[in-house]
This record gives structure tokens, C-alpha cells and sequence, in this order.
């Protein structure tokens, strides 16, 4: 019998994160529900070796086949989970094993595409594989991402991103997002939708659509901004014009523009963008609130201001976003 049409192949090593490695083929398992024909993918798991793989969540895998085994041998789709170590300061930083690395860059070689789940780009990215591309990764380890590999160009915004037969994903659960993302270049959008329903995500998101909320950014160091950051909160339907918060700050308007840019790495108007974005997107999921009223609450007074938000900071619409992330 000969190759599977679509061969899969998940790389494995010892702390794994366990969804990037049970996500995606939970993807291509619904797919199969969802088609009268077989879908062709087959999925191995391929490790150094045939001996159980410890999960960073302490469950053990076993390989299918090794790494030699695959030598010569023609995959469709190579995906590339990551690992991550947290140091004693809650820092993470992204994991890349040599070993593993060598052998991403021979199977990528004989790969029709190569997709990348949560901070698994770093090893594509120590594999060459990034070098001239746009990428993504797992939001903590953008900065790291970007500061040793140069040559590519970090988006640390999008769940997902493609550039030619190379696919990177932001997250853990974005790995879901991804998978879908290459069901629906396989199989068109109408399935990789229903795939969706079935695991209760309602409309698959878009990979432009940002990874980020203003409450995962961090904290400033200061006293000074951390009070304008919950004076912001408070007062998002107001002006907030960039002289009142330096007054409130007792700076000028210059120095506040630079402490925001050093401390925050946003400039203050584009912060308070972000925070109504923020503030529109949970009126959006979890009220009822016209597009007018959720302008109004949110300070961008109008829904074509809001609109242009939108798509500026997660390449949406609101009306998609709440078709999409409505909660009630």
C-alpha cells in the first residue's frame, strides 16, 4: 500500500507541552466525523527513540516511530510542539534540545509544510527554518524569539501566521486554532467551520486576530504609570487626552510619551486604544449593548471609530468578533 496522502508527523522530546501534541489530532479526528470519505491524515508521534515521552504535565507518550526511521521518508505536514522552563521569578523562556533541532531541520526537508505550535518556533527558528520569515509565537517568549533569532521577523500579535509552506501558532489553545487553519487549506473553510462547532468554539478565528489582551501585558514598574493604567480603566469613556494624564502624572507630555513607550512599549494613545479595545471586546461577548452603546461605553463614541479599532488592533470587526466570541 502506498504513502498516506496527508502524513502527519508530531515531534516529540522530554517535557513536551502535552496539548500542542493531543491538539491537533483531536482536530483531524473530528474532520473524520464530519466527512463521508476518509480524510487521509495519519498521524504518528516521532521521537529519539521508542521509550516513553514525559509531558511538561507529567503524562507520558509513546513514540510511534523514531526520528531515523522517518529518514528519506515523504511528510506531508511536520508540527513542532514546544517546551518551556519558568525560572524562580515566573519567567519563561522557551527550550530547544540540539538533538532535536538537527532532526526538525532533516524532516523539514522532506516535508510539504511545516507548522509550528506555541513555542515550538524557537526551534524552527534554531533550524533555520524562520530565517526571512514572519512568525509567531507564545506571547512570554516573543522578546526572546526576536532577540535570538534576527533574521526573523517576530509577530508576537497573531494566533497564527503563514508565510509560504511555513506556519507558525501563538499558544497552547491556539493550537486548535492552528490545526484548523490546515484543515481549511486542505478541505476549504465550510468543513474546517463545522470541525469547529464540534468542539464548541463556534466560528474559527481568524489568524490575524490578536493573542493579546491589555490584562496580559505587564505590570509597569512604576508607581506612577501603574496609577494612570487603573485611572485609564476607570475612565475609558472620557477624552483621556495624552496633556490631562501628563498633568494627572505631573510630567510633561514628552517624558510620559517616553516612560509609557519604555515601560508599557506602547505610546499612551495607542495604550488607551488598546485598553477600550479591550473593554469593547467584553461588552461585545457578554452584553447585549448595541454597537452605538458599546462605542459610547468604551470612548470611541462612534461605531465607524470603533470599527477602525477593531481591525487595527485584531483585524476584525466587532460585529465578527461578537458572531464569534458571544457568551450569552
Amino acid at each position: 500500500m502506498g504513502a498516506p496522502a496527508r502524513f502527519v508527523v508530531i515531534v516529540l522530546f522530554d517535557r513536551v507541552d502535552l496539548l500542542d501534541v493531543t491538539g491537533p489530532p483531536e482536530v483531524f479526528a473530528l474532520l473524520q466525523r464530519e466527512m463521508n470519505g476518509d480524510t487521509g491524515y495519519q498521524v504518528a508521534l516521532a521521537a529519539g527513540t521508542l521509550d516513553p515521552v514525559t509531558t511538561s504535565a507529567g503524562v507520558r507518550v509513546l513514540p510511534d516511530i523514531t526520528f531515523a526511521d522517518l529518514a528519506g521518508r515523504a511528510i506531508d505536514t511536520l508540527v513542532v510542539p514546544g517546551s518551556v522552563e519558568v525560572d524562580g521569578d515566573g519567567r519563561v523562556r522557551a527550550l530547544s534540545d540540539p538533538r532535536v533541532v538537527a532532526w526538525v531541520a532533516k524532516l523539514a526537508a522532506a516535508s510539504r509544510r511545516v507548522a509550528s505550535v506555541c513555542v515550538g518556533a524557537h526551534i524552527l527558528a534554531d533550524a533555520g527554518l524562520l530565517d526571512g520569515k514572519r512568525a509567531t509565537t507564545h506571547w512570554s517568549t516573543a522578546q526572546q524569539l526576536a532577540a535570538e533569532h534576527p533574521a526573523v521577523t517576530v509577530d508576537a500579535d497573531p494566533i497564527f501566521i503563514r508565510d509560504q509552506n511555513i506556519w507558525t501558532g501563538a499558544g497552547l489553545t491556539a493550537c486548535l486554532d492552528l490545526a484548523l487553519a490546515l484543515v481549511a487549506d486542505d478541505f476549504g473553510d465550510a468543513l474546517a467551520l463545522r470541525v469547529a462547532r464540534q468542539l464548541v468554539m463556534f466560528l474559527k478565528r481568524p489568524g490575524g486576530q490578536s493573542q493579546f489582551s491589555v490584562s496580559l501585558e505587564p505590570l509597569s514598574t512604576t508607581r506612577r504609570i501603574d496609577d494612570l493604567r487603573h485611572y485609564i480603566a476607570r475612565h475609558l469613556a472620557e477624552p483621556l487626552t495624552v496633556a490631562d494624564l501628563a498633568a494627572r502624572a505631573h510630567v510633561s507630555e514628552r517624558q510620559l510619551t517616553r516612560i509609557f513607550k519604555t515601560d508599557l512599549g506602547a505610546t499612551p494613545a495607542a495604550y488607551i486604544e488598546s485598553a477600550r479595545v479591550e473593554f469593547a471586546r467584553n461588552q461585545l461577548e457578554t452584553t447585549d449593548h448595541t454597537l452605538e452603546r458599546v462605542a459610547t461605553l468604551s470612548g470611541f463614541n462612534t461605531t465607524d471609530t470603533l470599527t477602525r479599532a477593531f481591525r487595527r488592533v485584531l483585524d476584525t470587526t466587532p460585529t465578527e468578533y461578537r458572531n464569534r466570541f458571544r457568551l450569552t
